[in-house]
């Protein structure tokens, strides 16, 4: 871990995990010496808490008192953390490392490589324990909403299946998503909508969690992709995607397929897919035909090279936050009418 200085010479840690809060008006981030709270719009430092040894995973509740931490140490804990109290108030202990950590107004869920743990975070009595297939990346959803409480994560037959679980209607669901395991799960706000990525990167689908339904394939790219957030709008008409390939792509889920589409500029392919494709000519006829009628990203953004980003929509309308690992801030606009490259409307490092 490289560390820095702040101008006041205290000591100042690179960010080592970064996440919105539920409504994305706020991230957090961790460091090697505690964590940092900042408002999206304006950018603004809201807290800083400097903790002995540490975070590796912190998580918030909406803009409440309340955090889900886990030690850069000790990964085999949860901690609930009391900001107004400035104390732990509560604490989860598993066999193995927790991957990731999403919390509700109600409940905590601990994700661990081949489980998933769901505690009630008030007095954080366990409610329910998922098997899952191989799962080090800690893939998981859930839905915010008071009103609906779906868990998305993987399912038990193959990296690329899809477990849901709609605690407010008693159903649970499996939806074979992708052939590839997964590498990305969101869920809209009302956990009506389940968007999903797999470690090839290329396909983001869309489901209806009611039924499993899928409802749109959308192509981020020709070439693999290590995909790092999804973010679907809260009215689920948008959804933005950030990988690897350093562009953040904003697709349209309401245009229909009859409407007049901005022109957009197709990805380029480079040779060794080319040549893969011409290889075999029964591959073609499967494969191009589904390249050319996938639905294509509405607007663009360019980030600087080696960038690694999560977004989410902003607060303002057509807007998306982006938050880089190096500290960086961008917000951003589209226009929903043309589409295209988006513009930047701010650049800030928080670190």
């Amino acid at each position: 871990m490289a560390v820095e200085e702040d101008e006041d010479g205290s000591e100042k840690a690179v960010v080592q995990y970064v996440n919105f809060n539920q409504d994305a008006g706020c991230f957090a981030y961790s460091t090697s010496v505690g964590f940092r709270i900042y408002s999206c719009d304006p950018l603004k430092q809201t807290l800083r808490r400097d903790l002995d040894g540490g975070v590796g995973i912190v998580e918030m509740v909406f803009r409440s008192n309340i955090l889900g931490l886990v030690g850069a140490a000790a990964r085999n804990k949860v901690i609930i953390w009391d900001d107004d109290q400035s104390r732990c108030i509560g604490e989860l202990f598993f066999r193995s490392e927790v991957r990731a950590v999403r919390l509700r107004r109600d409940a905590v869920v601990a994700v661990l490589e081949h489980k998933v743990h769901v505690h009630s975070l008030s007095d954080l009595k366990p409610l329910h324990e998922v098997e899952t297939f191989d799962n080090p990346r800690g893939v998981c959803a859930i839905s915010p909403a008071s009103t609906m409480f779906v868990l998305a994560c993987p399912g038990t037959m193959s990296g690329g299946e899809v477990r849901l679980e709609l605690y407010s209607l008693g159903k649970t669901l499996f939806v074979q998503a992708h052939e590839s395991p997964l590498a990305c799960l969101a869920l809209s706000q009302d956990g009506r909508l389940l968007a999903t990525a797999s470690i090839k990167g290329t396909i983001v689908r869309i489901f209806d969690t009611n039924d499993g339904t899928k409802l749109h394939e959308l192509r981020r790219g020709a070439e693999r992709a290590e995909i790092f957030s999804l973010a679907l709008s809260v009215n689920c008409h948008w959804l933005a995607v950030s990988s690897d390939k350093c562009t953040v792509h904003v697709f349209n889920l309401v245009r229909s397929k009859f409407e007049h589409k901005p022109r957009r500029r197709l990805p380029r392919l480079s040779a060794s897919s080319i040549f893969s494709l011409a290889a075999n000519s029964s591959m073609v006829q499967g494969v191009l035909p589904s390249y050319l009628k996938s639905d294509w990203s509405f607007a663009q953004f360019r980030l600087p090279a080696d960038s690694r980003a999560i977004v989410a929509f902003g607060a303002a309308k057509n807007t998306v936050i982006i938050i880089c690992g190096d500290g960086s801030y961008y917000r951003c606009a589209y226009d929903p009418d043309r589409g295209g490259d988006m513009v930047q409307k701010e650049f800030a490092k928080f670190t």
